[in-house]
């Protein structure tokens, strides 16, 4: 039957073709204009890790103005201090650590005709790679006799393998930078996290790092931050050393805990550290330490902006317009065959029938909406990159997944069928005998 129903609906298209094509046209454009901020939405806000995103917890220390939250209401600091970062990684009480910040260095390629380039880099403990789960096209990450012996080993990307050893694979071979030598361990394959949830306080959505390069030869070479530094009060003396010393959070502390009862015990970790600190006479304010997962983290963060969210709301008020448009359209061509229903209504057609007929021609009309939805969607898109211009973070934000293209095509269907209910029902009631004496 639904076959039959299929073929009457599409010769009704055809049929009232200048309907039909308002009606789909209608739709495309809500869906095309809701589904273009949708999938922005959804690739800013997504799941960048969502095989451990639940077990992947950023650590916030209050070590912060006893007369002034770091951030209202009562919040704790975004990052932490070298002294409280370095004192977490070595009491190792998660199964995994890392503490990061974000650096960069000159690289000078060895060959003659090439001239030294910047790297964006990260300056980071051996965890990161395991706990992250980059790829590697070759080799893999250091180990933490690495980090403890201060080697100087990198992981270097695809990108920069390419470009320096012309993609073969360069695990052993040395990479100079700021003029000392380093020894690659791993060339990490493509990776970009979205957003880049290890350190959303310095570019969210930015590309991930080039070159990665052990935390403990950063600081031995006195390699300064290229991210957000937050001091609350003087460092003193004008050296490095009393930087490190100092009250100012500018590394990333992350920890791997895969039950609530490891949760537990961290937090348990983290307040008697706390309690240790107020002792020697820091951390003055109330202990408010917070381990947040990754989701939450990107929520407390507010990563995605605000501007969005009020976009998405405009662009689903504009599909509403669109299908009471629909609706309008679907009444005025359902009465203009009221004498074809009454006959059939005559003829010992069932309402269920009627209705079935004309839900199965909106979902027709649906479909064809939601395939050029999916059309000006893509549209959408390439005009938001023609706009602000090529860049990796770009071009995963225009992209369309299957998800989000199937979910197009979906809403327009169900869309089509909600627009399609109150016509369908009008046509359901038409009594036969009232249209019949004017055939």
């Amino acid at each position: 039957m639904l076959r039959y129903y299929v073929k009457l609906g599409a010769l009704s298209i055809r049929r009232n073709s200048i309907l039909s094509a308002l009606m789909v046209a209608a739709i495309a454009t809500g869906i095309g204009a809701c589904m273009t901020i949708v999938n922005i939405n959804y690739v800013m806000g997504g799941d960048p890790i969502p095989h451990k995103s639940k077990v992947l917890y950023h650590v916030q220390l209050d070590s912060w103005d006893p007369l002034e939250a770091a951030r209202e209401p009562d919040f704790p600091p975004s990052q932490v201090t070298y002294r409280d970062g370095t004192a977490l990684l070595a009491a190792a009480e998660a199964r995994r650590q890392v503490l990061s910040y974000r650096s960069s260095r000159v690289v000078e390629p060895a060959e003659r005709d090439q001239l030294p380039f910047m790297v964006n880099g990260r300056s980071t403990s051996a965890d990161f790679f395991t706990m992250f789960d980059t790829p590697f096209l070759y080799g893999a990450g250091w180990g933490a006799s690495a980090d403890e012996g201060q080697e100087h080993v990198a992981v270097i990307t695809k990108e920069i393998n390419e470009r320096l050893f012309g993609g073969r694979n360069s695990v052993g071979r040395f990479i100079v930078m700021n003029g000392d030598s380093y020894r690659i361990s791993g060339v990490m394959n493509s990776w970009a996290p979205t957003p880049k949830f290890y350190d959303v306080n310095n570019q969210s959505f930015g590309d991930a790092e080039e070159v990665y390069f052990p935390l403990s030869v950063s600081i031995a070479k006195e390699i300064s931050s290229d991210g957000n530094t937050n001091c609350w009060k003087p460092v003193g003396e004008n050296s490095y050393q009393a930087f490190l010393n100092s009250e100012c959070v500018w590394l990333q502390f992350w920890v791997e805990l895969h039950s609530v009862e490891e949760k537990e015990a961290y937090m348990l970790f983290l307040d008697a550290y706390a309690e240790t600190q107020k002792a020697l006479g820091r951390f003055a304010r109330p202990i408010n330490n917070r381990l947040s997962n990754v989701m939450q983290w990107m929520a407390v963060e507010e990563v995605v902006d605000d501007d969005i969210q009020v976009l998405l709301g405009l662009a689903v008020l504009f599909l509403i317009v669109c299908l009471l448009n629909t609706i309008g359209l679907l009444l005025a061509k359902i009465m203009r065959r009221c004498g074809d229903i009454s006959l059939r209504r005559a003829l010992g057609a069932s309402r269920s029938a009627i209705f079935s007929q004309y839900i199965v021609e909106a979902g027709l009309i649906g479909l064809t909406g939601g395939l050029f939805g999916v059309a000006l969607t893509w549209a959408g898109l390439q005009g938001i990159r023609g706009l602000y211009g090529n860049s990796g973070f770009l071009e995963r934000l225009v992209s369309m997944d299957w998800v989000m293209v199937l979910a197009a095509v979906g809403l327009a269907v169900v869309a089509a069928l909600g627009a399609a209910l109150y016509p369908t029902w009008r046509a359901c009631k038409i009594q036969p005998a009232s249209q019949l004496n004017s055939l």
